[in-house]
């Protein structure tokens, strides 16, 4: 019964190995179609990974072609990784004081987020997924504060006459303080108040290494999630990237980048060959990323997120955001969005955000001149941790019906497990990157 079942899987796949490769032909096909009265040759060739085009060529109106060759073996392959990776399950694991820190076995994904960081390797027949609180306390450096801190097993670095405790730790402190604790990243990028002092990335770096010592084999490929340009905001992600980058190889990786929304759709859209909109709604800013056979088309964010939903309705009740977010994680139910002061607050902004978010993807594919052409609707799948109260999917959903998209939208759904998705999605994308 068992090898009956496999043999139906194994037939399944290679059915949408095959679909999925012929789309992906036609794509190139209709690509080329569409650039042949354009001077920009060498652009689109680039983009499809061919040799750039002759002068020669182009008057004759030539085109490469795509040849089963090693390079469509290696595609297939990729795709196949792709495929069986997302269907496998995820076991979390918060990073306790306590625990140990591992070399990483094979390709690890890595999602760099406003609240959390979290670390995603391959274990066989699951996904294992490591996650660290990306925050940080700080205290007056003296010996007897640090010796206790050693013996309690506590993450700290020392610098500038301070202990910088960092992670889960850092949240106790600032409880027993009765304040909030501090991010090395604002908004999705580094803080720029904690990187004039250069401590930002330390801390980045310090939660980083508490989840991974680095590879067992050198050179390993390592996919860090980053954010996309910022829509209307004229802030460039180019230092956040490098100097995560920077960490990553003096850890002994090799390290690539993927977007944050294109890494939702890596991990929740295989069975829509890997084409749709994936949109990660972080503490600090929506991402977003229209993807077409597992390209991505259109990338970009918007720099509110959970964090702003916190702010804004604590200063409408006159609370502490830290309260508002609390509440907003343990027992926010927006189905029934009057049933008190908070939930009532959190409604109007949740909705304001989602507004602004739903308009934000309208304005960009209205004037964007690259839109595949595509016959069928795709999905939508919300990620990240401000989309997991009740009714943020339904919400969402409801304000979408009142705008027009140049795409057709077949759902909304939810991911799988909306605080991991991006690490899986990356943990994919560096699998196939060793293929």
């Amino acid at each position: 019964m068992k090898n009956n079942v496999e043999t139906h899987n194994l037939i399944d796949l290679k059915a949408r190995l095959a679909d999925l490769e012929q789309k992906h032909r036609e794509f190139v096909q209709n690509k080329q179609r569409q650039m042949s009265s354009s001077d920009n040759f060498a652009h689109h060739n680039a983009l499809r990974g061919l040799p750039i085009e002759s002068k020669e060529s182009k008057d004759k109106k030539q085109f490469p072609k795509v040849k089963a060759n090693s390079t469509t073996k290696t595609s297939e392959n990729k795709v196949r990784t792709s495929l069986i990776t997302s269907d496998k399950p995820l076991i979390s694991d918060e990073m306790g004081i306590t625990k140990s820190i591992e070399a990483t076995i094979g390709p690890v994904g890595l999602d760099i987020g406003t609240s959390h960081i979290v670390l995603a390797v391959d274990n066989g027949n699951h996904i294992k997924t490591t996650k660290q609180l990306n925050a940080f306390f700080t205290v007056p450096a003296t010996n007897i504060t640090k010796k206790t801190l050693t013996n309690k097993n506590i993450l700290f670095f020392e610098s500038n006459q301070l202990l910088y405790i960092t992670g889960y730790a850092a949240d106790n402190f600032a409880n027993m303080f009765n304040t909030s604790t501090r991010r090395p990243i604002e908004k999705g990028m580094l803080n720029a108040k904690e990187a004039a002092d250069g401590q930002g990335i330390a801390v980045i770096a310090s939660l980083i290494n508490s989840i991974t010592s680095g590879p067992k084999v050198s050179g390993e490929t390592i996919c860090f999630s980053v954010p996309g340009s910022p829509l209307d905001d004229y802030v460039s992600t180019l230092y956040h990237e490098s100097m995560i980058k920077q960490h990553l190889l003096s850890l002994g990786y090799s390290p690539i980048s993927i977007n944050e929304g294109h890494a939702i759709v890596m991990s929740e859209l295989a069975e829509d060959d890997f084409t749709g909109i994936g949109i990660s709604m972080g503490g600090g800013m929506c991402n977003v990323c229209f993807s077409f056979l597992s390209v991505p088309v259109i990338t970009y964010s918007i720099r509110i997120g959970g964090d702003y939903i916190d702010l804004m309705a604590g200063q409408s009740l006159g609370i502490p955001a830290t309260k508002v977010k609390l509440f907003k994680e343990e027992s926010l139910d927006l189905i029934n969005p009057f049933k008190d002061k908070v939930t009532t607050a959190l409604a109007i902004f949740y909705e304001d955000l989602i507004i602004k978010l739903v308009k934000s993807l309208k304005k960009v594919i209205d004037r964007s001149e690259n839109l595949p052409m595509i016959s069928q609707a795709v999905p939508i799948v919300l990620s990240g941790g401000s989309a997991l109260p009740n009714g943020v999917r339904g919400m969402f959903e409801e304000i979408l019906k009142k705008i027009s998209l140049q795409i057709d939208i077949s759902s909304v759904r939810l991911a799988n497990d909306p605080l991991n998705s991006t690490a899986k999605g990356a943990l994919i994308m560096s699998m196939t990157e060793n293929i």
